[in-house]
């Protein structure tokens, strides 16, 4: 069996549509001494990631609600920095990149049952506790400062104001992707969730707000765009 530091053992989430290879994983990671939880579809998995702790997360990419990318890009987007090794059989480089840039690590399928259980243990240990990171302190562009802990910020005229959740979510996933066109259809899955869809119009309000907030001009802005049509845009 697996040794660890810890009398407990390392918490695993798998998360993988095919029965017959989540029934082998499971088996062959409770054998390495892990507790493992297995979930089955994208809304599934994040219920599960945003209730309890884990050491690492199993995902495979292609699953029949949401993709594992976008899933995991959500959970970061909250905070969570839980280690991910995705799988999948897409292995064209764009695929790599996205997934080595949002998650820890990557495995190609079909793959060596050994390679993975080794690839497994090393990302486990990358997060001992099974903790989400926090927020960046602060973030500041123009005379704004948005406070990501404390869902403060310190905008314009004088503005001092507390943002809801929602708010803080949208906010910390424009400044975060600057410079890119952010799509409605992104913003609605990663900002909304997957069981309930606003029309459009909601997030147009929300923007509406953000320049309030933040422009000195809210009718001429320059930070918060729109794109006609595709989405928004944040320039600092």
């Amino acid at each position: 069996m697996m040794g660890t530091e810890e009398n407990r053992r390392k918490r695993l989430l798998l998360v993988e549509d095919e029965e017959s290879l989540r029934s082998t994983l499971r088996m062959n990671f409770e054998l390495e001494g892990y507790d493992v939880t297995a979930a089955v579809r994208g809304g599934e998995a994040l219920e599960r990631i945003r209730g309890a702790r884990f050491d690492g997360i199993v995902l495979d990419v292609m699953l029949p609600d949401v993709d594992g990318f976008t899933i995991c890009e959500t959970v970061r987007l909250e905070g969570d920095r839980t280690p991910v090794l995705f799988l999948t059989a897409r292995t064209n480089a764009a695929d790599r990149v996205r997934g080595l840039r949002t998650g820890d690590d990557f495995l190609a399928k079909p793959f060596d049952l050994q390679e993975l259980l080794l690839r497994v243990e090393k990302l486990v240990a990358r997060a001992p506790e099974g903790t989400a990171a926090p927020l960046p302190a602060q973030y500041t562009f123009g005379s704004n400062t948005v406070d990501f802990g404390t869902y403060e910020i310190m905008g314009q005229r004088g503005l001092k104001k507390r943002l809801t959740q929602r708010e803080m979510l949208l906010l910390r996933l424009l400044t975060e992707r600057a410079g890119e066109v952010v799509s409605r259809e992104e913003i609605l899955q990663k900002v909304w969730g997957y069981d309930v869809f606003p029309t459009t119009r909601t997030i147009d309000n929300f923007i509406v707000a953000f320049r309030k907030y933040f422009e000195v001009n809210p009718h001429d802005p320059r930070h918060f765009l729109s794109v006609r049509g595709v989405g928004y845009t944040f320039h600092p």
